[in-house]
Formats: structure tokens, C-alpha cells, sequence
């Protein structure tokens, strides 16, 4: 065997290694990684067809270049192994994993870093390891493993893809701008089946995740396992069919906080994620992004359900004591577990901080729980929706946590955060931690995507990160588009995290009259069908308590007993932007449901759940939700 200084030596005149390669347990997925020319690379293939061309690996660090004139060891491990988890919170409460792991180091003049690749059927992660390097002291001394620390300035990582590969994206915003400055937020509009290279709305790349389509192949890209430790990052512009990591940009949070991240050594780089399939059920079912993650706390027992919102349709106006009451009896009618008060219940005259105990018992003797609405911050952006200033603050946010702990309030929903830099990804996991310490479950909006939050931190229940329903309420625009909209969400958005989407309006008109504005312009069956499309433990449904007298009662005793909580997910048919049938199992019982942008006949082999095939024909905008035992 060739020992890492032999490698080290040689790294300096690039010459290329021989690559190594695993395969998936199914034997239909390869990963070879190898040395090209002093660069490290990697490929992905899938029955013998490219998914991923040779892409680059590697990382610039503060002390040096750690992408160049590298030399590849033989691998330090390589094995296969078998995992089982339990996860109520995702798409499959009762997960096993088979896998194949190899890590492989990679060496130059300026020092070391190790990739260990996760392959299971359809499902490929990657990650750097980085250990503690050696440092030449003021006399040409080599001080060995005294670096303790790596600032990542760049990494190297790219997603090279074959000829002719489309791509169904989302662009990454302008950071500073729309309402009150507090983009980035994931909202923007989606490109779709675009030739690459397609360039972005704002030039400044695009988010995860992002699925891609060569021929019949599927290739859906993301990331997970972001935490405190790193920045949340994106893709940037594509040079051909090439793309490659970037972080944030440094105007985002109003110019607060370092763009590349830093931290301890030994240490590691979030996890980057590829699924792979010829169909599209190996994307709308993969678990990758959980699969790779560990809990970093003991889950509590926590309750998911359903909550009444007032906001969505109400609005501001609703933010009182008569309106919230209205919404908590509506709660209690429907048989559901909550209600969301949403911005400004601080500010309320009737309500505030001196009243809202009263109003969390008058729910509590209905058998309603309340959640609160928080601004994140205060100085990098200019919300004026509050409380603000709280969430931000680790003395207030602790101070407020044990007070809404002490009323019994279930959780809380946290708004406008406005950047991915590591500071706030920190801040992120501060408030998960706070919140758990105090039993209280977490939603986030206008935010970044989950990566791997559900089994991370077991009291997070789901992230806005998408043109949710308040869009709709907003604009008839979106309205418009909500087919091709839900039509897109099972395929990427929604297939590497929970999607607090707040859908289900049963409102024609998106009004609190039901009279006025512009109509909900799809029928009662699409918006049942969404409560299914869309995956969130708790779900903040759009239905108002006028609904109970002028909607079918079909409708209303549906919703009363729609789960939100799921033991298994199957993707039936579909494609992005055009129509989408799935199952969803809760205990012994399938909900099956399917919308389309525009008219189609379908045939749904649904023999798993006893109903054979089945042919069921869709309008525009039309919905089928079938029950069966």
C-alpha cells in the first residue's frame, strides 16, 4: 500500500490515480471518485447511463488551497451496513436503509481532506471531513495537527451534468429586497424542463433543492445535515451543464455576518444529496435526507395535528380576542389539535402579553392548543410585524419561551429570517434548542429549507421555503397557477423536507366574506388533495369557520379527519408542473390523491391498498382523493 506521504509527494505534478468506485447494494447505482490531472472528481451513473459527469471535489481554506495538485490515498474504509430509524415526522415514520460507505482521502503541499460517500438504492451523499493540520511555524518547522480551526473560503464541489439535461429550479433572489428587505426567503416563482445552461432571474444562481431530467432519467440535488457548523449554501450560475456550490451572499441579514463558514477541527462539511431513478418514485420516496443525520437531542413526546389560522384569509383585522376566540371554537368544531395566532397578537389592545394567558385557557377548555407567531429579529430587515426583537435575543427569547411554557402553549412560528450565512444558521439551531428545552415545537417562515431538521432536532415540524398559500390570497396570479404549482411541490420541494404550505381553501373567494377579491379558481377535490399532496406534521389550514355552513359537509368531514402524519408515501404518477398522484398510509388506512394542471386521463394501479386499477379523468385544476381501509 501506498502510504499518504508517498501520495503528498507526488501531488505536486499531478498525476492522475487509479479510481475507486461503489456501488449500491442493488448493484443499478455507481459512484466513482478519482484524480484527474491534480483534481479530485466524482461520477454517478445509473444502470450504466451518466447522471452526473465528472465533477469536481475540494475545498479553499483559509490556510491554503486544498483543490489543486492533489494526490488520492487508497480508502480508509469501505463497508456495508443496514439502518433503521423511526421519524413520525417525515414521508415513512418506520425507515430502513441499506448502504454502501467509502471514505477517501485526498493530499497536497498544503495539507489533507477526506470525502466519505453514502450509496444506497437511488441515493447518493457526500460529504467532506477535514482533520487537524499541520502548521509551519516562523522558522520553516513542521508543527503537526496544531491547525484546530478551517475557514472555508470556496469549495470546489460541482454537479457536472450529461448533454440535454433540463433542469426544474428555483433561483436564488436578490438578497434586501421585496417585503420590508427580507429576501432571501425560497418564495420565487419555478423554471421548468429549462435546456442548460438556463440562467437564473437574478443572476445569482439557484436553491436546493433542484431536480433535473436527462431523457428518462430523474437526478434530484440538495443538501442536509446543515447546522451551527456551516452555512446553508446553493448553486451558482451554470457554465454549460456544470454547476457549483456557493454561499450566501454577503448582502444578506443587511450585510451582518461572514459569507464562508468556519469551524472546529476535526470537522465536517454538511452532506451533499443525489437521488437517482429512471421514474419518478425513487424522488418523490427518498428519505436521503434523514437517512445521513443523527438526532442531536432526545426527542420529547410532542402532538402534530391540524391548527385553525386566521391570518391566511382574515388577516390583520382578525388579530383580536373576538377574532381569535371565533377561530378557536371553529378549532374545536372541526376536532382539530390547535390554533396559530398569527403577527400582532403583542400589539392587540384586547389581547397582548397581559391577556394571552386568559385566551391559551379559554382554548384549553375546548381542547384547543395555541401556537405564537415571532418576528426572528430586528436588525436585518425592517418587519414591523412583532413581537420582534425577541427571538433574536437569547435573554428575551428564554424569557418568553418559559413564559409560553408556563400557559401551555404548544409552539411557536418563526418568521422573516432573511439569509443563510452561518450566524443564522446558528441561530436557527439556538431556537430549535430553546424551545425544546422548553417542550415547545417549531415552525419556521419566510426562511431557508430544512436539511435534515425533522431527525435533527426532533421539535422542528416544518419550514414555509416555497410560493405558499398567502401568495394565493395575495394575487389571483397564483391562483391561477396553484395546478402547476402543487403539481411541482412532491417532486423536489417537498421530497427533502417538510412544507408548511398553509393550503386547503374551501373560501370561492379569497375573502373574509366570502363574496369579494378574486376566486380560489380550483375545485373543492384539488384543494382536499392538497391536505395529501402537501407533507407537514402540522398543518395550518386555510378553511374559515364560515366554511362549516357554506361548504360540503363531504369536504368539512373530510378535513375533520384528515392525518397529518404519515407511515408510508407512494408516488402513482406524475410529472412536474403538469399533474401528481400519490398514496399516503396513516395506520391501516390509504388516502389517495391526485391534481393536474390541465386534463388528463389516468390509470392508477392502486392494488397495494385492495382497489385494483382504477381509471379516474381530471379537469384542470380538478382533485380525486379516494379512502380505503
Amino acid at each position: 500500500m501506498k502510504t499518504k506521504l508517498m501520495f503528498a509527494a507526488i501531488a505536486s505534478v499531478g498525476i492522475a490515480c487509479a479510481a475507486e468506485k461503489v456501488i449500491s447494494p442493488d448493484g443499478r447505482l455507481a459512484v466513482e471518485v478519482g484524480v484527474n490531472d491534480g483534481e479530485a472528481y466524482y461520477s454517478v451513473a445509473y444502470d450504466g447511463r451518466d447522471a452526473l459527469v465528472a465533477s469536481r471535489l475540494g475545498l479553499v481554506a483559509d490556510f491554503g488551497d486544498l483543490a489543486t495538485e492533489l494526490g488520492m490515498d487508497e480508502p480508509e474504509s469501505f463497508c456495508y451496513g443496514i439502518e433503521s430509524y423511526c421519524l413520525p415526522t417525515i414521508k415513512k415514520s418506520e425507515v430502513t436503509v441499506e448502504y454502501e460507505t467509502i471514505t477517501i482521502g485526498f493530499t497536497n503541499a498544503t495539507g489533507r481532506f477526506e470525502v466519505e460517500f453514502f450509496v444506497s438504492n437511488n441515493d447518493v451523499a457526500f460529504r467532506y471531513h477535514v482533520p487537524r493540520q499541520d502548521i509551519i511555524d516562523g522558522q520553516g518547522r513542521r508543527q503537526r495537527g496544531e491547525r484546530g480551526c478551517i475557514r472555508v473560503m470556496e469549495e470546489a464541489t460541482e454537479f457536472a451534468f450529461p448533454a440535454g439535461t433540463t433542469g426544474f429550479i428555483t433561483p436564488q433572489s436578490d438578497a434586501m429586497i421585496s417585503w420590508k428587505r427580507s429576501k432571501p426567503s425560497y418564495e420565487e416563482e419555478y423554471v421548468l424542463d429549462a435546456p442548460l445552461p438556463a440562467k437564473s432571474k437574478y443572476g445569482k444562481g439557484w436553491t436546493f433543492p433542484a431536480l433535473f431530467r436527462e431523457g428518462s432519467l430523474w437526478i434530484l440535488v440538495g443538501e442536509t445535515g446543515t447546522d451551527a457548523n456551516y452555512c446553508g449554501c446553493r448553486l451558482g450560475e451554470f457554465d454549460g451543464t456544470k454547476t457549483k456550490i456557493e454561499f450566501p451572499q454577503p448582502e444578506e441579514n443587511n450585510g451582518n455576518g461572514t459569507v464562508e463558514p468556519a469551524f472546529a477541527l476535526p470537522g465536517a462539511t454538511p452532506w451533499r444529496t443525489i437521488t437517482v431513478g429512471d421514474t419518478l418514485a425513487p424522488i418523490v420516496e427518498t428519505t436521503i435526507a434523514w437517512d445521513v443525520v443523527q438526532p442531536k437531542y432526545e426527542a420529547k413526546d410532542y402532538e402534530y395535528g391540524r391548527n385553525s389560522w386566521s391570518w391566511i384569509v382574515w388577516q390583520d383585522a382578525s388579530m383580536n380576542w373576538d377574532g381569535q376566540v371565533k377561530f378557536i371554537d371553529f378549532a374545536a368544531a372541526m376536532g382539530w389539535e390547535g390554533i396559530l395566532v398569527d403577527a400582532g397578537w403583542d400589539k392587540a389592545r384586547d389581547i397582548g402579553y397581559k391577556r394571552m394567558p386568559e385566551l391559551v385557557r379559554y382554548a384549553a377548555s375546548k381542547g384547543v392548543g395555541v401556537w405564537l407567531w415571532y418576528s426572528s429579529s430586528g436588525w436585518w430587515n425592517d418587519i414591523v410585524q412583532s413581537p420582534i426583537n425577541v427571538m433574536s435575543d437569547p435573554i428575551a427569547r428564554k424569557r418568553d419561551m418559559r413564559w409560553i411554557r408556563d400557559m401551555g402553549v404548544r409552539g411557536i412560528k418563526v418568521d422573516f429570517w432573511g439569509g443563510d450565512k452561518q450566524e443564522t444558521m446558528r441561530l436557527y439551531e439556538q431556537v430549535l434548542s430553546d424551545a425544546d428545552d422548553n417542550g415547545l415545537m417549531v415552525i419556521f417562515h419566510g426562511c431557508t429549507i430544512p436539511r435534515g431538521w425533522e431527525r435533527m432536532y426532533p421539535n422542528y415540524v416544518g419550514s414555509e421555503a416555497v410560493l405558499a398559500s398567502e401568495n394565493r390570497y395575495f394575487s389571483k396570479h397564483f391562483c391561477d397557477m396553484a395546478g402547476v404549482n402543487a403539481a411541482l411541490h412532491p417532486f423536489f420541494r417537498n421530497a427533502l423536507g417538510a412544507m408548511e404550505y398553509g393550503g386547503t381553501f374551501l373560501n370561492e373567494r379569497m375573502s373574509r366574506d366570502n363574496k369579494s377579491r378574486h376566486t380560489r379558481g380550483t375545485t373543492v377535490g384539488f384543494e382536499l388533495a392538497t391536505a395529501i399532496l402537501f407533507q407537514n406534521p402540522v398543518q395550518n389550514f386555510a378553511l374559515c369557520p364560515n366554511n362549516l355552513e357554506d361548504a360540503p359537509k363531504d369536504a368539512i368531514d373530510f378535513m375533520k379527519n384528515v392525518p397529518t402524519t404519515w407511515d408510508e408515501t407512494r408516488f402513482l404518477a406524475g410529472y412536474p408542473g403538469k399533474y401528481c398522484a400519490l398514496a399516503r398510509r396513516n395506520g391501516r388506512k390509504w388516502y389517495i390523491a391526485a391534481i393536474a394542471a390541465e386534463p388528463i386521463e389516468l390509470s392508477l394501479d392502486l392494488g397495494f391498498c385492495g382497489l385494483g386499477t382504477k381509471k379516474i379523468t381530471l379537469a384542470t385544476n380538478d382533485g380525486f382523493v379516494e379512502i380505503a381501509e
